[in-house]
């Protein structure tokens, strides 16, 4: 265990500001599905049909790499290993058959003991990846985020939405690369209130956000400066992100400096005006264009793809499939 788990994540975090499977467009990520009412599938034998008029889950667009992306199979494996988690057919709930699935995949079955949410006792389940993005490459190690969204079926048919963000560590071997751990995301319970900006931003029809994202800024763990960044970013694009503060490496991956993200004052966005920053059909200036915005909007880091003239700017393998706004203040 690295030093950023020297402490559970949840205590490390609990000094935060005020206070859950792939797309069809470029990338290999997914629009968001939704259960639609209709026949529902078959219950395990010695369970209870659900009624004909209780909603399906939904049918899910499988994740793959795309052309740009670094070491796609290491992402592929993470993936793999959430998508064995989080989904299972009827039946399967629970950690013994989460244990199967890992086991009969080639992962280490005890991995199934540091799911967390990403178990249930639902009897079925589905998952879609909405972005599979690097918290870190380096030669021998990784951490990849799987950002997910998930549809568990009750016994009375039931259909629950949820999602979570999970980094996934890896590291080199021969023929794949091995899963050491994970840790799924835990953003912690929505605030009483929020103000009236971070109200706004769940409004916000440019703003995409996933699931554990969406659970940070209802927890009110987001920055005000973040909030800002996005909403005036999202009058010129709109913005699918990827990370907040839940789910992301507590340290700059392979360092012990403390990332912006657990702090609240970070946000990665994977996809502009409906392009992923990964994809080498995406228009540079596209993606120049929209980091020297997010420079403007007072980022003081930006990482992406292109290394940009100016202090602000910088470039790295690891985001390579995403650019990266942190906030001093």
């Amino acid at each position: 265990m690295d030093d950023r788990y020297a402490m559970s994540r949840r205590a490390v975090l609990l000094g935060v500001t005020g206070v859950a499977t792939g797309c069809s467009s470029s990338g290999g990520r997914a629009a968001t599905p939704t259960p639609t009412s209709g026949t529902p599938t078959a219950a395990p034998t010695g369970g209870t049909p659900a009624p004909s008029s209780a909603p399906t889950l939904p049918t899910v667009t499988t994740w793959a790499p795309d052309p740009g992306d670094v070491q796609p199979q290491v992402k592929q494996r993470a993936v793999t290993l959430v998508s064995a988690l989080g989904a299972w057919p009827p039946g399967g709930q629970g950690p013994a058959a989460a244990r199967a699935r890992l086991a009969a995949l080639g992962f280490a079955p005890e991995l199934a003991d540091r799911a967390g949410p990403l178990l249930s006792q639902a009897p079925q389940a589905v998952l879609e990846v909405v972005d599979a993005q690097y918290g870190g490459i380096l030669d021998d190690t990784a951490s990849v985020l799987v950002v997910c969204r998930r549809w568990t079926r009750a016994e009375d048919g039931a259909v629950t939405a949820d999602g979570s963000t999970v980094d996934v560590r890896l590291s080199r071997a021969s023929p794949v690369w091995t899963v050491t751990t994970l840790y799924p995301s835990d953003p912690g319970p929505a605030a009483a209130s929020l103000s009236a900006q971070a109200t706004r931003i769940l409004a916000d029809s440019r703003i995409t956000l996933p699931p554990a994202a969406t659970a940070d800024v209802r927890a009110g763990a987001v920055h005000a400066s973040v909030l800002t960044a996005l909403e005036t970013l999202a009058a010129e694009h709109t913005i699918d992100v990827s990370v907040l503060r839940s789910g992301h490496p507590i340290n700059v991956f392979g360092t012990t400096r403390p990332s912006d993200h657990p702090r609240g004052r970070a946000v990665d966005v994977w996809r502009i005006d409906g392009r992923s920053v990964v994809n080498p059909a995406t228009p540079r200036a596209l993606v120049e264009g929209f980091m020297r915005a997010g420079a403007a909007a007072g980022s003081y880091n930006v990482g992406g793809p292109y290394q940009l003239s100016g202090a602000a700017f910088f470039s790295d393998p690891t985001h390579r499939d995403h650019v990266h706004l942190g906030f001093a203040t």
